[in-house]
């Protein structure tokens, strides 16, 4: 896999195509049959109107902007997603590393791109899933007792960044595209979290940390961190 060369204008995300040709396909017959249900149109014209909200929120869910970060990405991690920083802290990482790392969390709402992508260019070392609740996303606990994924990478210059897709109290489809031994890129996809969900990056004690508690990312495009 290598980069992408070109910028592409904003898509429907293909993990949405059947989600979204099957709510179409509803509200079109839910719609049609109210409309030769009644003689009055009002309730018609009610849930016409409706449909097309409920199909508008979800199809902005799964839109897909295809980001190119633009700079140099040597020793840089970026945002896997898009949303608000809401955890920067030395942890206890007990799934992989075994020892304390710096957690950066990132919480997504409904309305932002649940795309995830790679945090740091390298070799993917480990993919893995683990079944868990649906605890809200923002809270501490989720990040070790939600389902989760985790993707673990070695940059480059040979250090290891852990990157952990973890579900929310609506979420029930974590999808991770990593395989151990690919290559994968900053401007490539590593996943889909379908709704409310979180991701969070471990990174080695000692990293320079660009952001700040509730500022917002931006998927591939806001430098979270420098290693050294």
């Amino acid at each position: 896999m290598g980069r992408l060369k070109k910028l592409k204008k904003i898509r429907i995300h293909r993990e949405g195509t059947h989600i979204l040709v099957g709510s179409f396909l509803l509200f079109l017959a839910i719609n049609g049959l109210v409309y030769y249900s009644f003689d009055c149109k009002l309730p018609f014209y009610l849930l016409v109107f409706a449909s097309i909200i409920v199909f508008s929120l979800v199809l902005n869910f799964f839109r897909c902007p295809i980001r190119l970060f633009g700079e140099d990405t040597e020793k840089i991690v970026v945002a896997p997603a898009d949303g608000k920083i809401v955890v920067i802290e030395e942890v206890e990482e007990n799934d992989y590393f075994h020892d304390k790392r710096i957690m950066i969390s990132i919480f997504m709402s409904l309305i932002n791109v649940h795309a995830n992508w790679y945090p740091v260019d390298g070799i993917i070392k480990k993919v893995g899933h683990q079944n868990g609740k649906f605890m809200k996303a923002w809270l501490p606990k989720a990040s070790i007792d939600n389902e989760r994924s985790l993707v673990v990478i070695e940059t480059p210059e040979g250090v290891e960044v852990l990157a952990r897709q973890i579900a929310g109290a609506m979420a029930r489809r974590i999808v991770t595209y990593a395989e151990v031994g690919e290559e994968c890129y900053i401007d490539e996809h590593m996943g889909f979290i379908k709704f409310g969900s979180r991701v969070d990056v471990y990174l080695p004690l000692g990293t320079e940390i660009l952001v700040k508690m509730g500022q917002l990312t931006t998927g591939n495009q806001t430098i979270l961190a420098k290693l050294k």
